[in-house]
């Protein structure tokens, strides 16, 4: 008798914008609970997603690649081994998808939590996992997570989780990291500073011919609910208020200029659309499509 399956078949999904082909890579899942939200009644949150048919906060963990160009860059790396082994896919998947790490010459971080740069580096023996890339990120990201005033003023847990993990994984790509403020940080690709998640947190617009997409990194950590709650944060939110505020520009943005849109914790491939309803928002994803052509 054959085998039953036991594993899903790597999340490799590719999507032409112009002449550039954006690759979503899953890293995998993470589960959590409604209680680390902010700015929202947590039984209203449970039924939004209940209503949805995800009764549980299982929040996609996505990063991109950017084929532009003759080059490569990856958008975030995931989260390597240091979180749940729900996550931590991207070196496999990167392999299903026949990319070489090596072959992979700029890493852009949207922020430097651990479910977005701690693929940077093998915990296990410090190596550099993309050993041929430059690491490029806003200015305040690299100045606030090695910034041990900042650190003193947070909990064990964060000290550990945030700060020595970030520090840990970018620390052998020092001598080859480039930081921004804006402007264009790789061929066809905008940064867009989207701060208040993180102090540099920064979303991505990839521009080619007529088509855009903006890759808006943790603008939501739980799709269903923020789009209906603009205001709901996270406890993880370095500032609420701000990224309150970043979310809600850039809603609007999106919306009604009716940008494609890819996210790092919106579903599986993640390319989706954003409408405005009223004081809220709804979030549709695009169909697939199996031809690049």
């Amino acid at each position: 008798m054959p085998s039953q399956p036991t594993q899903q078949i790597p999340g490799v999904y590719h999507r032409k914008i112009g002449d550039i082909v954006v690759t979503t890579i899953s890293d995998g899942y993470l589960d959590g609970n409604l209680e680390v939200m902010r700015n929202v009644d947590v039984e209203k949150a449970r039924r939004i997603l209940q209503d949805a048919f995800r009764p549980a906060r299982r929040t996609s963990v996505n990063t991109f690649l950017i084929h532009s160009k003759g080059r490569i860059a990856i958008v975030d790396t995931g989260s390597g081994n240091y979180l749940q082994p729900t996550a931590g896919h991207v070196q496999r998947n990167l392999a299903a998808a026949g990319i070489d790490p090596k072959s992979i010459d700029t890493v852009l971080l949207t922020h430097m939590h651990p479910d977005h740069s701690a693929g940077l580096t093998d915990m296990s023996n410090g190596q550099r996992l993309f050993p041929n890339a430059e690491l490029v990120m806003h200015e305040n990201e690299q100045a606030y997570w090695f910034d041990d005033g900042e650190m003193s003023k947070v909990d064990e847990r964060a000290r550990q989780l945030y700060f020595g993990a970030g520090r840990e994984q970018v620390e052998p790509y020092r001598e080859r990291t480039r930081l921004f403020r804006d402007g264009e940080v790789f061929p066809g690709v905008t940064a867009v500073p989207s701060l208040g998640h993180t102090p540099g947190h920064t979303a991505y617009l990839i521009a080619s011919d007529n088509d855009q997409l903006m890759i808006w990194g943790d603008t939501v950590h739980v799709p269903e609910v923020q789009t209906a709650f603009p205001e709901a944060g996270m406890a993880f939110d370095t500032d609420l208020a701000a990224a309150a505020a970043s979310r809600k520009r850039m809603f609007d943005r999106v919306s009604a200029d009716g940008v494609l849109i890819a996210g790092m914790h919106l579903h599986f491939p993640a390319f989706s659309r954003l409408a405005r309803r009223g004081d809220a928002y709804a979030l549709y994803p695009e169909a697939w499509v199996h031809n690049l052509a």
